[in-house]
């Protein structure tokens, strides 16, 4: 029996309704609605006409909803192969123009998006969305996330959002970014990080 296409709608905007295909399983794990919806009541206005983006990005629901909801550009960045291929399947959806995706290591491309916006001088939402630490290949995942915080230069970061198990626990500060909320849901929690200099 073929396994049972999984997808999901975009919540709300000019996109709403739209499906998502979402990519298998067992390699990337779907932001659940409820998660989705706090964050964007969270946002509301201030992701019109902001730069969105979405670190682990496997279908590219939570980059696809901030830009139907007014966000003007998307970088995606997601290292699974075949998630890679769902998302451009989803981003045909929308707008391709304002959505562009890094394919591979997120660690490493980072720098390829970070220096896109220093050269438009400009910063952007950062929603950084690891796989579990508990799935085989992954121990050191929230490790190395918490290290690619530190290194965000504060020129270009809005706000950082991370998605997480609930059970960790982020250090209140992050080189210059300290938690501003936590908001738990279940086994996942989002932890909102600003900038030392943002007050």
């Amino acid at each position: 029996m073929k396994n049972k296409q999984l997808t999901k709608k975009i919540i709300a905007g000019k996109y709403k309704g739209k499906t998502l295909l979402l990519p298998s399983k067992t390699t990337t794990r779907s932001s659940k609605s409820i998660v989705l919806e706090s964050f964007f009541n969270t946002l509301q206005f201030d992701i019109v006409d902001a730069n969105f983006v979405e670190v682990f990005s496997g279908s590219g629901s939570i980059g696809l909803e901030a830009l139907s909801r007014g966000a003007k550009k998307i970088y995606f960045m997601e290292k699974d192969s075949n998630a890679v291929k769902t998302l451009k399947q989803n981003i045909a959806q929308t707008d391709p123009n304002a959505c562009e995706v890094f394919a591979g290591d997120s660690f490493t491309n980072i720098n390829a998006v970070l220096a896109r916006l220093k050269k438009s001088n400009e910063d952007a939402y950062f929603y950084i969305d690891p796989p579990f630490s508990i799935r085989e290949g992954m121990e050191d995942i929230y490790e190395k996330t918490m290290q690619l915080i530190k290194a965000l230069p504060e020129s270009n970061v809005k706000l950082i959002i991370i998605e997480h198990m609930s059970g960790l626990e982020i250090p209140q500060e992050l080189g210059v970014y300290r938690i501003k909320k936590f908001k738990k849901f279940g086994n996942t929690t989002l932890t909102y990080l600003i900038s030392e200099n943002m007050e």
